[in-house]
């Protein structure tokens, strides 16, 4: 049963977690910070379970159609690599987010052996209504912040989905696999 939130998401703490960060730019203190965030940002998920919900879907469903909503028309093939997931993992989770008209398949261009993969109008609505509902519980957490630490806040998320992303293994498309990317 979903609890109600009782109290500001402001007030939320994660036991142990350091409140004033040091400032020295050290690799293990960046990454003690955003592991203490990441814990932060699960229990205010988990706190405002009715708000942030990702019902119907499990995390690694919601994990596809993000995938899908930034790279249209892969395979399942592919689709697995990105996930680090078993080829039969992906087509089971495939199966249910088909069956809930989250996903729709279709024949490749370049090879009739393979399905494409594509999020139907039915999972971009989900997508774009949780991310609404998610966004809604962080400005409650982020308008307590003062402009200054925001702007900090932006300009260190944006350096670390840089980071993210230069050091993410990137696979090459094979032959025949179509990927779009938004």
């Amino acid at each position: 049963m979903s609890q109600r939130l009782t109290r500001p998401l402001r007030s939320v703490t994660v036991e142990g977690m350091n409140p004033v960060p040091a400032r020295n730019g050290d690799r293990e203190t960046a990454a003690h910070a955003v592991r203490d965030v990441i814990e932060l940002l699960e229990v205010l998920w988990n706190k405002g379970r009715d708000i942030t919900t990702t019902a119907p879907v499990s995390s690694s469903q919601l994990r596809v159609l993000y995938v899908l909503h930034g790279a249209q028309g892969i395979n399942l093939r592919t689709l697995g690599e990105v996930l680090g997931s078993a080829p039969s993992s992906v087509s089971r989770m495939c199966d249910r987010l088909h069956a809930l008209g989250f996903i729709e398949r279709s024949l490749s261009s370049a090879s009739r052996r393979e399905l494409e993969l594509r999020l139907s109008g039915k999972g971009e609505s989900y997508l774009k209504e949780l991310r609404a509902r998610r966004e809604s519980a962080l400005l409650e957490v982020i308008s307590g912040m003062t402009r200054t630490d925001r702007a900090a806040l932006e300009t260190g998320l944006s350096g670390f989905r840089t980071a993210v992303e230069e050091t993410s293994p990137r696979s090459e498309p094979a032959a025949g696999d179509a990927v779009e990317t938004a």
